[in-house]
């Protein structure tokens, strides 16, 4: 329930998703993937348009490819803290809302900045105006990054005592070590306390570029007049003059031994075992993704029903290759092992080295394609950006296109990897 708070409030929720009608990927049954119009401006920006003369509203959605995981190393933090910059009081959601009859969201993640906004056709010009305003150049002052500094650690204050919180930073510390993706996503209230005002105007220097973003639009407008405002809003908006950094040191493999941690709260206990996943970009990607769906079908199926809900397993994909949870939650009344007669670490072993059967592959399948299928192909442009995936179209048809071998080699590749393992319980020594 706090989880589900906070995340509300770190990416608001979006408004346009019920007012404009957004080309799903299910669209492949019916022929080719609409391809859109396409321009780099002069500046770097590369603009997509899918005009909708039949669609009720515009959405622009602008992806800038940096997020979080560029975060100063002991400043995490700063990236969340940039995003919030661009729109940082409740007037420019309610005049989104209000006055242009759509909706505005922001999220910021380890691989990317989103903001989506949508508006009735009419008011297009002035949404890409204000749009072009606040993202191409931000107004970032001490007073408001105070108080956006502010409000992001007592945020960080209601999350940092939950158990199952605890539990999924420290087994991502495991597996990756000070690795990026090792780190809490929005910092913790230590990090975020020592992000100077100086860091957020580094930040903006480097990452909220033209070069470095990517804007999508569909909807009902006209194409012409579309790139024209493209032009005359954003093309102002400054290229990067510091090279943003493209690769990062590889973690090393994460320590053999299982890490012990008080719970803060009496009575709870989590217990998070990972490897490594794959990468969104990777060929591999969606077989990663339905080998963890097997796996999450097989531990609820290996535990009593009353605890299916508190067993999960959950695949994470970025820039670089994530991670695989699979993870226990509960309380001290009941069995921080997985049944009582199975040890949480022979059960995940098991699963872990079962054969894949064909009745698992299909079912898994079947599960991945009707998620796949709700993407917008706007989602799968970008993320062609951001990922750099083998095309829009190939990832459209990866649920299609995966067959069981490519699951059975990546389960075996995953099969040799070292596990990262952290017990969370009441009585746990801390190490």
């Amino acid at each position: 329930m706090i989880m589900a708070l906070i995340m509300k409030k770190i990416s608001i929720s979006l408004l346009a998703a019920a007012s404009v009608v957004l080309l799903s990927v299910a669209v492949l049954a019916q022929g080719p993937l609409p391809q859109p119009k396409q321009e780099k401006l002069l500046n770097g920006l590369k603009v997509l348009m899918w005009p909708m003369p039949k669609a009720d509203s515009v959405t622009v959605t602008v992806r800038v490819h940096s997020g979080t995981s560029f975060d100063p190393q002991g400043k995490e933090g700063v990236m969340r803290l940039l995003a919030e910059n661009i729109f940082p009081e409740q007037a420019a959601r309610d005049f989104f809302a209000e006055d242009l009859g759509g909706g505005l969201s922001i999220e910021s993640n380890y691989d990317f900045i989103e903001i989506i906004a949508t508006a009735k056709p009419e008011h297009f010009l002035t949404m890409l105006e204000t749009l072009s305003a606040a993202i191409a150049n931000p107004t970032i002052d001490r007073p408001t990054t105070a108080k956006l500094k502010a409000a992001l650690i007592e945020e960080l204050k209601l999350i940092e005592n939950d158990p199952a919180y605890i539990a999924d930073n420290a087994v991502a510390a495991r597996l990756f070590g000070t690795f990026p993706y090792g780190r809490p996503k929005f910092g913790s209230t230590a990090s975020v306390a020592k992000i100077d005002f100086a860091d957020l105007l580094d930040a903006k220097q480097r990452f909220l570029t033209a070069d470095n973003a990517t804007v999508a639009v569909s909807g009902n407008f006209d194409r012409v007049l579309g790139f024209r405002a493209m032009r005359r809003y954003f093309g102002a908006w400054l290229k990067s003059d510091k090279r943003v950094p493209s690769t990062f040191r590889q973690p090393d493999p994460p320590p053999a031994a299982v890490l012990s941690i008080p719970s803060p709260k009496a009575g709870a206990h989590a217990v998070r075992f990972a490897i490594r996943g794959s990468a969104r970009g990777d060929k591999q990607y969606a077989a990663s993704r339905i080998y963890a769906l097997i796996l999450d079908a097989r531990m609820k199926a290996r535990v009593p029903a009353e605890h299916s809900a508190d067993v999960f397993v959950r695949s994470e994909s970025h820039i670089l290759p994530g991670m695989i949870i699979l993870g226990f939650d509960g309380q001290r009344n009941e069995s921080p092992n997985a049944n009582g007669k199975v040890e949480a670490n022979e059960l995940v072993a098991k699963v872990l080295s079962d054969p894949i059967t064909e009745a698992e592959f299909q079912t898994a399948r079947s599960l991945f394609r009707e998620a796949w299928s709700k993407r917008s192909v706007t989602g799968l442009f970008l993320d062609s950006d951001t990922f750099k995936t083998a095309s829009p179209e190939t990832d459209a048809a990866a649920a299609d296109t995966v067959t069981i071998d490519d699951v059975r080699n990546f389960a075996a590749a995953a099969a040799k990897q070292p596990i990262a393992a952290v017990l969370l319980n009441s009585q746990a020594p801390a190490n």
